[in-house]
């Protein structure tokens, strides 16, 4: 799952995913053996950030291997029998915090994914899709939960100008019992079946935790 091509800062930067957000978990998830399919809100192409580390040996081989044209052919959200799938990740990059805060149809797919025990995996700026996610008892699915994102203190130094909100500060006020590790470090958290990663570092634990919990459920 992916966000739409964008432009919104005020520079009028194209955004979309960023590329080892996708790469990385990627990677683990096809070294587990896993089907994958993409999707998005609209089924728009792809953008990616973040193409200077193309040399990067997962990055690189998503892009001239099966991922990237993959992810070229993906649908839309609505049109995609969820019930086929037992994980949703959604990568990063700026765009997400645009279109992904309120988008209905995702909010519904998160939701069933975790009611139905099923795994929500997001990192960076994409933990922004659990916001205003609400369960069936009427709560924030981010309420008591622990939760990471790109921090209040990564986004004062790299996107500021460009973002409509503070994702640290909204999950936390839904809730979230919100860690924050050294900027730009590695941290991915998994509570229960939700897994989130706090930036780019992150991608390749968020990959790891997901695949630990379905291989758990495979054992079960």
């Amino acid at each position: 799952m992916y966000p739409t091509p964008i432009q919104f800062d005020p520079n009028h930067r194209r955004t979309g995913t960023f590329l080892s957000e996708v790469a990385h978990p990627y990677a683990e998830f096809e070294k587990a053996g896993y089907q994958i399919g993409f999707a998005s809100l609209t089924g728009e192409s792809p953008f990616l950030d973040a193409l200077h580390l193309a040399d990067d040996p997962d990055n690189l081989k998503f892009l001239t291997g099966k991922g990237w044209q993959d992810m070229h052919n993906a649908g839309k959200l609505s049109d995609v029998n969820i019930d086929d799938y037992d994980a949703v990740f959604v990568p990063g990059g700026i765009a997400p915090m645009a279109d992904m805060p309120e988008a209905p149809e995702l909010k519904k797919v998160i939701a069933r994914f975790y009611e139905t025990g099923r795994v929500v995996g997001a990192v960076c700026h994409d933990p922004v899709s659990l916001l205003n996610v609400k369960l069936s008892d009427g709560s924030y699915i981010v309420n008591g939960k622990n939760i990471t994102s790109f921090t209040t203190a990564e986004e004062d130094n790299y996107a500021r100008p460009d973002v409509p909100f503070d994702l640290q500060t909204a999950l936390t006020e839904q809730g979230a019992i919100f860690h924050a590790a050294e900027q730009w470090t590695a941290n991915s958290i998994a509570d229960g079946n939700i897994v989130t990663g706090q930036n780019p570092a992150s991608a390749k634990g968020v990959g790891e935790k997901i695949v630990a919990l379905l291989e758990a459920k495979r054992v079960n």
